[in-house]
């Protein structure tokens, strides 16, 4: 696995071999950061169930002054920490080692000072579709997700998310192969 473009455009992410991720393709996070190029200089921007930490890593490449990286996984945060030092981006980056809903109530907790989040992308495990629901429900209240956050899921092409949840409206479906990506923001 590379990162696509940016300031570390075409260098290699480890991936961990033998460990049960599925990172997403070149081509789907290609089509990702196109749509989102003009909004990647200086944002703040949170990687949820981050895996190998490729989409947050590809987001700092592209000029996220940010990024939280939300992996419960003991072997994916060591993979990420290690992909982040070999590219000596640590110190733009925080690892939160726990699940996704209780680093958005850590990172909600701090927003107060801090403000919103600019993006905010979700990958779970494809078949635990539950996990859409229970991110969403935690932003919900959430000083984390302001009236301007993006909030984005990668999913299944054959899972189909509400065009509301909430207090979220869908605004943009984009299919690319077996994946899916779902925009929402605030109603």
């Amino acid at each position: 696995m590379r990162i696509i473009a940016g300031k570390f455009g075409s260098r290699r992410l480890h991936t961990g071999r033998g460990m049960e991720l599925r990172p997403s393709s070149d081509r789907l996070r290609e089509t990702l950061f196109d749509i989102l190029q003009t909004s990647m200089e200086g944002c703040f921007f949170v990687d949820g169930y981050a895996g190998t930490g490729a989409v947050g890593i590809e987001a700092l490449s592209r000029g996220a002054r940010r990024v939280v990286f939300l992996e419960k996984h003991r072997s994916a945060v060591a993979l990420i920490r290690e992909n982040l030092a070999s590219l000596g981006i640590s110190e733009r980056a925080e690892v939160l080692p726990v699940d996704v809903v209780r680093g958005l109530a850590t990172l909600a907790a701090r927003a107060e000072e801090s403000g919103a989040a600019d993006i905010l992308f979700f990958d779970p495990p494809y078949a635990e579709t539950e996990e859409y629901a229970r991110v969403l429900e935690a932003l919900a209240g959430s000083p984390l997700a302001g009236p301007q956050t993006l909030v984005i899921f990668e999913r299944a092409r054959k899972t189909n998310l509400p065009a509301m949840h909430g207090a979220f409206v869908r605004t943009r479906t984009v299919v690319q192969g077996d994946a899916a990506l779902d925009f929402f923001m605030r109603a």
